[in-house]
């Protein structure tokens, strides 16, 4: 973090050398001091690559679980991480798959979201955490019969059931820049 902007404080050199190598005045007249001088100049660099370097620095945890596991999380916050939502059949079977690709093909318009089927759902959960995702939703058996999904929040690994017609405005609401300048405010 020491170094997330430069300030360097260059005094009139730059200036001074360009007026010497052009044979040009560039002195500033001040008519409160009714004086000319060559300007200090003030340099400083901040640019999109300091700040995602401090943001993901801010971000990257290492989390003891409960049963002595280490999560690996990147706790970017929602309206910055660039895939918001991950979709996630239980199982490979049953009809989740499809009822998964169902609910991906609406959200896929609104948001960058990421398909998984492979591996354990706690290995999903995992991947998932590790390079950002605020949300996960899961597909299971239940959802066949309530249209209802577990939406499962990364930071807490809380999870909660909503309603399928509902994902929409509850993820386009907790990943919008909107909420985290209200958050911050």
């Amino acid at each position: 973090f020491k170094e997330v902007e430069g300030i360097h404080s260059r005094t009139n050199f730059d200036l001074s050398q360009h007026e010497k190598y052009s044979g040009k005045s560039i002195k500033y007249f001040d008519p409160e001091i009714n004086e000319s001088y060559t300007p200090y100049v003030i340099e400083t660099s901040i640019g999109v690559d300091r700040m995602f370097l401090s943001i993901m620095s801010a971000s990257y945890c290492e989390e003891k679980l409960e049963n002595g596991e280490t999560r690996v999380v990147l706790k970017l916050p929602a309206a910055l991480a660039p895939v918001k939502l991950a979709i996630m059949p239980l199982v490979k079977k049953d009809g989740l798959p499809e009822k998964a690709r169902e609910i991906m093909n609406d959200l896929k318009f609104h948001f960058n979201c990421q398909y998984d089927e492979k591996d354990s759902i706690g290995k999903r959960y995992r991947r998932q955490d590790a390079i950002g995702t605020p949300y996960c939703i899961t597909i299971d058996h239940q959802t066949l019969e309530d249209n209802c999904v577990t939406l499962r929040n990364r930071d807490t690994m809380q999870q909660e059931r909503v309603a399928i017609s509902e994902l929409n405005n509850i993820i386009a609401d907790k990943v919008s820049i909107t909420s985290l300048l209200k958050a911050i405010q």
